[in-house]
């Protein structure tokens, strides 16, 4: 009786972080459209100019939707259809739009499955706890997959709902959602067994602690001691 109550908290608070999740991405776009447009749906003429002025540089046809206040899909990928044909927007892949060939690379990366954040190797190289340079992106998401946009490598890891749907240890400051360094080394540790840190001494080992009960997992958290003793004994 007791674990089932303990999975239908899980169950709860899995509902209740995606939700806050999709809300952020909601605030988000609404800004956009509160800073342009307050009171009015665009008129012919100004439909590209919100896209161009938008902190975006990747849409989805929904974020289109969204901005553009349009009820109809098929308007929208017609009139999107449009403006590629025109140059004035690139079609990256089905569904997905940029302003130019200089978007962001990580928005791309979360806009394709969604909810998703940008995690593992990604972001552990870039704050110094791996020194190995990967050309791939990696994201945590909902199914496992690898694929090929524009020449960029996306990696997708499959994380549980209920892991994937809470947001502690998650920024979502730039337009896209990316893991801190603590919540990377977590994710990583969750779904490999063995893996070799190179640098463990940039982490925040109080960080790390707070966000490991969110993955409920009895392996991974003597895992997770096993490192920090690794850690602790390299500065004595």
């Amino acid at each position: 009786m007791e674990s089932i109550v303990q999975s239908f908290k899980f169950v709860l608070q899995a509902l209740r972080l995606c939700l806050v999740h999709h809300i952020i991405e909601l605030e988000n776009t609404l800004k956009v459209i509160s800073s342009l447009y307050m009171d009015k749906k665009p008129t012919k003429g100004e439909y590209l100019e919100v896209l161009l002025r938008s902190f975006k540089t990747v849409f989805s046809t929904k974020d289109v939707v969204l901005l553009w206040a349009e009820e109809r899909d098929g308007t929208v990928t017609g009139r999107l259809g449009k403006y590629v044909r025109a140059g004035k927007l690139v079609r990256v892949r089905r569904g997905i739009y940029a302003k130019d060939k200089n978007y962001d690379r990580f928005e791309l990366a979360t806009r394709i499955y969604t909810p998703s954040y940008i995690s593992f190797e990604t972001v552990l190289t870039r704050a110094g706890v791996n020194f190995q340079y990967y050309n791939t992106v990696f994201v945590a998401s909902y199914v496992t997959r690898e694929i090929n946009v524009d020449g960029q490598k996306i990696s997708f890891i499959r994380m549980k709902d209920y892991v994937l749907s809470n947001i502690v240890g998650i920024d979502h400051a730039k337009g896209y959602s990316i893991a801190t360094k603590e919540r990377a080394f977590l994710d990583r540790i969750y779904v490999s067994k063995d893996y070799h840190f190179d640098h463990l001494d940039v982490l925040d080992w109080d960080k790390v602690f707070e966000i490991l009960p969110i993955y409920n997992n009895k392996r991974m958290s003597k895992k997770v001691q096993e490192y920090f003793k690794y850690y602790k004994s390299t500065k004595a």
